[in-house]
């Protein structure tokens, strides 16, 4: 009997070797933020350094620093240990720039996705989600986390897109639609000389803005505006509405949250939506794929195919829309740009 012919390269078959190892590099990221380890490799420690500063068991600790080199998180050099770029960038605490804590609070809530897959397939969502995303209190409390999250390059990135629009000298007042901790409205503000901007967000959410506001001395630029877009007004006359990530919330109700964005903007004026695109018949990019599943197994999809903004923008009546995908920081996003 011969031995079955296999037409697989070895790069096809060890992927499905390398799929399990995700959780234990997700592992190994979380329980580094937890313990603090990357505070202390700002410079160059030993294994028994490392586990004396955290408590640690020392052939543990070393076997964990091993770990977390595999994963390119530190690096290592005749046994000791540092900071790669990445984690002395985004992990260590008291940075502007440190994601430690919305790492944490999106790991947990990776956690909820369901061990027992298969029951989800058979029978379908629960009868009540596994968790309100529309919740506001929740939303507040990751505020300034995700403040965090945008000042690691996407507002910048977004910011200096945005300011080399033809339009953009001419602006006078933008909105900064569901804008979280405000940080890129704060961005695009200090890009330009005079524009005003409102953060409009959920109440806990615009607490929070507030605080930002304040670190970045806006405070006679930039104001707050609590409610809740499917429901409130958004206020008007606005040359710039720029909305990341967060029409997710009026999927269900586009056709009247667009026309609401279209009346609110000054004749001329420019929205500018920024969110996730499905393609491929819903199957890439993998991270949004990903991502969505444990929500849109349990309760409603949040997540947009590619060209389902553009549409509802051109169905609200902007004489013009022009679309691309970015490669950024949380992997491919979609920029429509909408012209009334």
């Amino acid at each position: 009997m011969n031995l079955p012919e296999v037409n697989v390269s070895n790069e096809e078959h060890y992927s499905l070797y390398s799929m399990l190892y995700g959780p234990i590099k997700a592992n190994l990221l979380t329980t580094g933020i937890e313990l603090k380890v990357f505070n202390h490799l700002v410079e160059p420690k030993s294994a028994e350094e490392v586990a004396e500063a955290i408590g640690g068991h020392t052939n543990n600790t070393m076997l964990f620093l091993n770990g977390l080199v595999a994963c390119d998180l530190i690096v290592k050099h005749n046994g000791f240990y540092q900071n790669a770029p990445i984690a002395q960038a985004f992990l260590v605490e008291g940075s502007l720039t440190y994601l430690g804590e919305g790492l944490s609070s999106q790991a947990s809530m990776a956690d909820m996705m369901p061990k027992d897959m298969a029951k989800l397939i058979r029978e379908g969502p629960p009868m009540q989600p596994i968790e309100d995303l529309a919740d506001a209190q929740k939303w507040g409390q990751l505020a300034s986390p995700m403040a965090n999250s945008e000042r690691a390059g996407m507002a910048q990135q977004m910011s200096n897109f945005v300011s080399q629009l033809p339009e953009f000298s001419s602006f006078q007042k933008m909105l900064d639609l569901g804008g979280g901790p405000g940080i890129y409205g704060i961005a695009m503000v200090a890009k330009h000389p005079t524009m005003k901007a409102v953060i409009f967000d959920r109440q806990p959410v615009t607490d929070v803005a507030k605080k930002f506001i304040h670190e970045y001395r806006m405070e006679d630029r930039i104001d707050v505006l609590a409610g809740d877009y499917n429901l409130d007004s958004i206020g008007e006359d606005y040359d710039l509405i720029w909305a990341s990530a967060t029409l997710n919330f009026a999927r269900e109700n586009m056709d009247s949250v667009m026309k609401k964005i279209y009346d609110a903007l000054n004749s001329e004026g420019v929205f500018i939506n920024f969110s996730e695109g499905l393609t491929d018949e819903g199957t890439k990019p993998d991270c949004h794929v990903l991502w969505s599943m444990c929500w849109s197994m349990t309760g409603p999809v949040t997540v947009f195919d590619q060209g389902f903004i553009a549409d509802a923008m051109l169905k609200a009546g902007f004489r013009s829309v022009r679309s691309r995908t970015l490669s950024t920081g949380w992997g491919p996003m979609d920029i429509d740009i909408a012209r009334k």
